[in-house]
């Protein structure tokens, strides 16, 4: 019996901690002064699938439904330009 109710609470503490697929992200402001609010991601991986963006999936905190495709090709980013008199 002591075996069973031990085996039952190391489950109800792994099970959770496994489950965490997303995290808190802070507040910050980007470059060009707009303010990003605190906001939950999902953590990085390799699938473009699993995303709360991706259409087919729903951001849990939200309620909102994804409508990136993930099929779709990147667009590469722009290089960032030093500003005005940083060289």
């Amino acid at each position: 019996m002591m075996k069973m109710m031990t085996v039952a609470m190391i489950a109800l503490v792994a099970v959770p901690a496994l489950a965490q697929r997303s995290h808190a992200v802070r507040g910050y402001t980007r470059r060009d002064g707009t303010y990003v609010a605190p906001h939950r991601a999902t953590n990085p991986n390799s699938s473009k699938l699993d995303n709360w963006s991706t259409r087919g999936n729903v951001n849990p905190y939200t309620g909102r439904e994804g409508t990136v495709d993930p099929y779709a090709p990147t667009q590469p980013k722009a290089p960032v330009q030093p500003a005005q008199g940083q060289r």
